[in-house]
């Protein structure tokens, strides 16, 4: 449910932060549409002889403001709210990986017990979570730096820590046995968890090195890195 949640507020955040940059696109469209058709309209009512003076003078001014514009557009940066997505992103594919992984491979076949009780319902939410994360990889161009993966890893820690409170203070039972604190195996469990989050990461950001590579031959005229 923790990563779940997570995927749920990145497609939110995605979803409105899309709408709204297709919404500046059309109007950025819009202008510039306004303006070819300015450029026209003067270039038909000019009838005098220096015409064709004018008509290079506005066609020059043209590609100066469609140089700067573009010049604007490289320059433009995401925003508090776009690298917020790119990090919730980034964090939810290591997220989405490893808790898959530990259900499918780990709770599945050995630690089923009475608090995990399996479910039509939890084998959907541990497959869905990732085939519409690799549907939304195949349609965005995110970056997938590795250094992102501290975020992941600071969100992993967060729920270990929240779950230790919790236990601490007897609001909560372990939600995984091996997170358990009093058997001799823990910090072998810890270890091994510590260090699958770098598999994990790397899987997804070969995923999506894949997808690059393959998109860029597939569709050269249409994909953008």
């Amino acid at each position: 449910m923790w990563t779940f949640m997570l995927v749920i507020v990145y497609f939110v955040l995605a979803t409105t932060i899309s709408a709204h940059g297709c919404l500046l696109y059309s109007k950025q469209h819009a202008f510039i549409s306004e303006e070819r058709h300015e450029y026209i309209r003067r270039d038909i009512e000019e009838s005098n002889p220096e015409a064709e003076t004018c008509r290079t003078d506005v066609h020059k001014d043209s590609a100066k403001w469609q140089g700067q514009r573009k010049q604007g557009n490289i320059e433009q940066r995401a925003g508090f709210w776009g690298y917020a997505m790119q990090i919730i992103y980034q964090t939810c594919a290591g997220a989405v990986l490893l808790t898959d992984i530990v259900f499918w491979c780990v709770i599945v076949p050995f630690l089923s017990n009475g608090h995990l009780r399996l479910s039509m319902f939890m084998g959907c939410m541990h497959s869905l979570n990732l085939v519409f994360l690799l549907i939304d990889t195949a349609l965005n161009n995110l970056q997938f730096p590795w250094f992102r993966m501290a975020y992941f890893i600071i969100w992993s820690c967060t729920y270990v820590i929240l779950q230790w409170i919790l236990h601490a203070c007897g609001l909560s039972w372990w939600p995984y046995p091996f997170l358990e604190l009093d058997t001799p195996w823990a910090p072998l469990w810890y270890i091994i968890m510590a260090l699958i989050h770098i598999p994990c990461y790397g899987l997804y950001a070969l995923v999506v090195k894949a997808k690059n590579m393959l998109f860029s031959r597939w569709f050269p005229h249409a994909f953008i890195k």
